[in-house]
């Protein structure tokens, strides 16, 4: 039905039920917008849907005008769906357009451009007219309450009347209130031209104010292209030590770059050395077991002989000689340490 009631409205897009399968906000929005329009085409609401501020500031405005122009109640949460729910919203709003295209005898099925362009001239002229209406209505109930108002005062404002009506004109006292009434309007011509005076001289001050700064103005310009087109003193030395510094930017790089390049080069030599003396002390911990191991042996075997009573003396020359060889391995350990 919904699809059915936008075409014979005139809508220029194919509307199908798939399209609100899924949330479509765009397309919402675009109906939305088109069916205010075809209600009233001179109402003023922001398309703008892009972040979601915007968005509900639409659906918003659009329920709000739904209600105070047509009375038409919007779910404004089922509107911001934008799926199937919307469109039972959306079927309040055109089932009122609907309706009022078919009592003025207009055919859904045939409907052409210039029908639908006339439909909405003609809807836009009532609508304009309903306006009109309700303005004269509102304009007549205040004038009536302020009527009514003062033909409850006319009493008393007859009495009054009457007298004012049935007293005698004296030419003195009106006289006197028309040179009252000159004297006001000659006091205000005074002002008025006192007023016209001083705007005469505030003028003049703000045109001799303008005219001293465009005399600073110019020359200061005066001074400014003197100073440009002068060559200070000191430019050429300051030409002369900005060269020196290049070259000295230029040695200062290259000695960076050797220093850098000697520093890795040391690092590099001090990690070797720091492995060749790991390495020697690993070689130097290696052989002090080795000679540890050989000295318990020697020991051993040099008790096992003390302990021989029948020794003879050539072997207690042999084992004084022992002893002597493990005193010099001793030292020989000693000095390799200490080394």
């Amino acid at each position: 039905d919904f699809t059915e009631m936008m075409r014979a409205l005139g809508y220029p897009r194919l509307i199908s039920m798939e399209n609100f399968h899924t949330p479509n906000f765009m397309l919402v929005s675009e109906v939305l917008l088109w069916l205010v329009k075809r209600y009233e085409p001179q109402t003023d609401i922001p398309p703008d849907v892009e972040t979601e501020q915007d968005r509900v500031f639409f659906i918003k405005a659009v329920a709000q005008f739904m209600a105070t122009k047509a009375h038409i109640k919007l779910n404004t949460k089922k509107l911001y769906q934008a799926d199937g729910y919307a469109v039972k919203e959306l079927l309040k709003v055109t089932s009122v357009l609907y309706g009022a295209m078919n009592t003025k005898g207009v055919e859904h099925a045939d409907v052409s451009e210039e029908d639908s362009s006339k439909f909405k001239f003609d809807l836009g002229s009532k609508i304009a007219d309903l306006k009109a209406a309700r303005q004269l209505a509102s304009e007549i109930t205040s004038k009536g309450a302020s009527l009514y108002d003062l033909l409850g005062k006319e009493v008393e404002l007859r009495e009054a009347r009457t007298e004012s009506i049935a007293r005698p004109l004296e030419i003195n006292e009106a006289e006197k209130v028309m040179k009252i009434a000159i004297d006001c309007v000659l006091e205000q011509v005074q002002k008025t031209k006192d007023m016209l005076n001083n705007v005469a001289l505030d003028e003049a001050n703000l045109e001799a104010k303008i005219e001293k700064r465009k005399l600073e103005l110019e020359r200061s310009q005066k001074r400014l292209q003197t100073l440009q087109s002068v060559r200070p003193a000191f430019m050429d030395e300051y030409e002369k030590i900005e060269e020196q510094l290049q070259k000295q930017y230029s040695s200062y790089l290259e000695k960076f770059r050797n220093l850098t390049y000697m520093e890795q080069l040391l690092d590099d030599h001090r990690r070797i050395e720091q492995e060749m003396f790991e390495e020697a002390a690993n070689m130097l911990h290696l052989m002090q077991n080795r000679l540890k191991e050989e000295e318990q042996h020697l020991l051993k075997s040099g008790n096992n002989d003390d302990s021989d009573i029948e020794i003879q003396e050539d072997e207690g020359s042999d084992s004084e000689v022992e002893d002597r060889q493990i005193v010099k391995q001793r030292t020989a350990t000693e000095t390799l340490l200490q080394g």
